[in-house]
């Protein structure tokens, strides 16, 4: 179904830019937040760079923890659990309390997991065009029924247990705003993902019932998920965590995150302030 496998992939994140972003950058010594950004599948955690360098130049504390099978781990052989572990483990380690816990795209799921564990830490839980699963489910149950056929076919055809995003697929969904250039440039930095997570079925009871605020940040352009029949982030996703504050932006899945990281900084404070 998804016949281009692109074999090629790196880390370039050289050229991340902090746009100041109008007073973003003056905000009062009572708002400073403490970040911990969580990325989401065929990333990194520098997928983060931009965004982090400009929530710090306006004064917060930002932490990008690194999970299992991903960045420099060559262990492919990874469950959802130790994803989780590795964000639990990262929070500890740092003794960080009163965070802003943000998750994109796949990094919903791990923050719904590190919220039952660590719910004392976290002041607010933000998603950001996130998947937000119902208890026993599975990311892979949300998607629409030719992609999951087409994401287990490039499963059974791998040697590792890894899907690779086909340039076609991550084109039209996860950088449709971008040009054809940047598109090629971006999709230089996808890696081959770990398969199993994205369909484990998860317990998220002690999810659903924690008191944890939380926030939903929507880009109107973001196509990872159709809109409407059944799907889609905003309000499928957001609907599920009770009551909710809703940001929205102008932007898709993956290409502000590189060329306005500054504006996406503004919109996770927004999300994340008091």
């Amino acid at each position: 179904m998804f016949p281009f496998i692109h074999e090629i992939y790196r880390f370039p994140y050289s050229d991340y830019r902090a746009i100041p972003y109008g007073g973003y950058d003056r905000l009062p010594a009572q708002q400073r937040l403490t970040f911990v950004l969580v990325h989401g599948s065929w990333a990194d955690a520098h997928f983060w760079d931009g965004i982090a360098a400009a929530l710090r130049k306006a004064g917060h504390i930002v932490h990008t923890p690194e999970y299992a099978g991903h960045g420099h781990d060559p262990n492919k052989n990874v469950t959802h659990a130790m994803i989780t572990k590795s964000v639990v483990d990262y929070i500890a380690r740092h003794n960080l309390h009163d965070i802003i816990l943000v998750g994109h795209s796949f990094g919903g799921t791990v923050i719904q997991k590190v919220a039952e564990q660590v719910p004392n830490r976290i002041k607010r839980l933000v998603f950001w065009d996130a998947f937000v699963l119902k208890d026993g489910e599975s990311l892979a149950d949300e998607l629409p029924p030719p992609t999951r056929q087409g994401f287990e076919q490039l499963r059974a055809s791998s040697r590792d247990d890894t899907i690779m995003l086909p340039f076609p697929l991550f084109r039209e969904l996860f950088v449709n705003t971008a040009s054809l250039e940047q598109a090629q440039q971006f999709y230089t930095s996808v890696a081959p993902e770990p398969a199993k997570p994205l369909f484990e079925k998860l317990d998220l009871k002690k999810f659903y019932s924690l008191p944890t605020p939380k926030s939903y940040l929507y880009f109107y352009q973001d196509n990872v998920l159709p809109q409407g029949e059944g799907y889609g982030w905003h309000p499928h996703m957001s609907i599920r965590l009770g009551l909710f504050r809703l940001i929205v932006g102008d932007g898709d899945h993956f290409t502000d995150s590189r060329t306005r990281p500054a504006l996406v900084a503004q919109k996770l404070y927004e999300a994340g302030r008091d």
